[in-house]
């Protein structure tokens, strides 16, 4: 497993550094998880930050991995930052699971960027606020909100909602209103894409395949050596990505009064 690193690493490095204006990315899907792997002589979660992009053409593209202690501001203004720095340009939206620090940093760079709530990540933030007797209920009404055929009929499901979790558990519209109209953001753009845009599913099902292939692998050598791996099944093909659900429909823009004209990215100014 040592040699197979070693071979990886001048080529993981070429590819983290490489320049992205070539790739004309429009959608950004960030999260954090955490594989578990045998590092030495012990099983530990190893904390991984995840960009994948979706460019002009709908192609499903992984543009950084990187370790980090822990899902914090700091650990996400470094990712945004180099993804500034390798010509990322001015993606319309990004998809995240609700993180404030990253959200922040994606919007200190890109004032008018987009962003949706991960829907799923929403729905387990809701089950923890009501007793597990009203869990099908809820699950019931959500998924009629969020999985309505028309923006009308979201609207309209959403103010049922949270008419009717007012009354039966108060904390579960507190959790709702916290996610605010990030949580609806996908409404925005073409119906094709609804499916593709309201959850951070993509990034679980690279996750997924990478804890499949490696659970019954020898030992690495380190804990940088999870990214070393997860880059070589990602370049090996190992790991495939479909093109996003209706990129047929990405020339189409998201509504002007929610995106006007994307404003030049910028980096954080040191302070």
């Amino acid at each position: 497993m040592s040699r197979v690193v070693a071979r990886l690493q001048t080529a993981f490095a070429a590819w983290r550094a490489r320049d992205l204006a070539g790739d004309q990315i429009r959608y950004l899907f960030l999260d954090g998880w955490y594989p578990v792997v045998r590092v030495g002589q012990r099983r530990t979660r190893v904390p991984v930050l995840v960009t994948l992009g979706v460019t002009a053409t709908g192609e499903r593209r992984v543009l950084d991995l990187r370790l980090a202690g822990a899902e914090s501001a700091a650990a996400w203004r470094e990712v945004v930052e180099r993804l500034v720095q390798r010509h990322i340009g001015r993606p319309t939206l990004a998809v995240i699971d609700g993180n404030p620090a990253l959200a922040a940093e994606l919007r200190a760079a890109w004032p008018t960027l987009a962003i949706q709530r991960c829907t799923v990540h929403k729905h387990r933030n809701l089950l923890a606020k009501a007793p597990r007797r009203l869990h099908e209920a809820l699950t019931e009404d959500y998924r009629r909100m969020i999985y309505a055929t028309t923006a009308a009929d979201v609207h309209a499901a959403r103010k049922t909602f949270r008419a009717t979790w007012r009354r039966a558990c108060p904390g579960v519209v507190t959790s709702l209103d916290e996610a605010g109209d990030d949580l609806f953001t996908f409404l925005q753009f073409p119906a094709s894409q609804w499916k593709a845009l309201r959850t951070t599913n993509a990034l679980e099902r690279i996750n997924e395949e990478f804890r499949r292939r490696t659970k019954t692998q020898a030992m690495l050598p380190s804990e940088d050596a999870v990214l070393v791996l997860l880059f070589g099944l990602l370049h090996s093909g190992a790991i495939a990505l479909r093109k996003i659900d209706g990129w047929q429909d990405l020339t189409r823009r998201a509504t002007p009064a929610s995106h006007p004209a994307a404003a030049t990215p910028r980096l954080r100014q040191a302070a």
